[in-house]
Parts: C-alpha cells; structure tokens; sequence
C-alpha cells in the first residue's frame, strides 16, 4: 500500500512538472511575439530562443529570430535562421520572400533568381510580393535580366 501512495505521489509530481512546462514553453512563443511587436528586440529574441530550447521545431521562433537579425542588420544569423524555417516549412513563403530579398541584398544575382522561382511555385500568403521581387532583381542585373526573358 505504502508502495502505491509513493508511485502515485511520483507520478502526480511528474505531471504537474510536464504540464508545467509544455505551458511555459507556449508562453515563450507568446511572450517573444509580444516583446517583437514593442521593438524590444532583446527581449524578445531571448524568449524565442527560450522556446527553441523546448521545442527545436518551431518554425515561428525561428522565423521571428530570423525578422530580429534583420532589423539588426546581421545578414549571417538571419539568414540561418532563415535557412531553418525553410528546412522544416520549404514551403514557407515568408521566409523564402525574406530570403529572396537578403540574397537581393547581397547582390547575389543567380541565387535570387533561383529563390523567386521557387517563390512563384509555392506562394500563397506572399503572392502579391512577386512583383516587387522581379523588380529588385531587374534593378539588380538589368542586362542580365532582359537577356533571359
């Protein structure tokens, strides 16, 4: 009897811990969103960072660590963290749109060339950005661009 009391004490401890985290781990996300929206970038990219400890998959915190790097001018972190949305999500059209835009940044002509093709296929939230992405790119490479249509 002793045995049972003890077995479930341990197991009511371990629930409570287990619920206890998976809720502060959807916090982490929520907090660094709301943190993002206030421009406190710090903040905020430590709770996202939080998150990833819990959950390596989430494509959210990647993505807004990615929007972080971005306003701070660090193209290295933004785009890796860029690079790890699209290898969970490939069909994240925001972070292709991003990404896009970064190698546009860089002058990486053929890149972005490739990234707006790949955009165009799988586009649904970020579809009216195309043109504005055919448009950096011709501004970009005008000769080049001309010759390949």
């Amino acid at each position: 009897m002793k045995n049972l009391f003890s077995t479930l004490k341990v197991l009511i401890i371990f629930v409570f811990l287990f619920f206890s985290e998976v809720f502060a781990q959807s916090n982490y996300l929520d907090e660094g969103i709301e943190f993002f929206e206030k421009n406190k970038l710090e903040k905020s990219k430590i709770f996202f960072e939080r998150n990833l400890v819990f959950d390596p998959k989430s494509e959210q915190s990647y993505l807004y660590l990615a929007k972080i790097f971005n306003k701070k001018s660090n193209d290295g972190r933004e785009e890796i963290n860029l690079n790890s949305v699209l290898l969970l999500n490939p069909k994240n059209d925001e972070a292709l749109y991003m990404l896009t835009l970064l190698k546009i940044r860089q002058s990486d002509y053929d890149e972005a060339k490739q990234l707006i093709e790949k955009f165009i296929l799988i586009c649904e939230t970020f579809c009216s950005k195309e043109a504005e992405l055919k448009e950096k790119l011709k501004i970009l490479n005008p000769g080049n661009e001309k010759s390949n249509n």
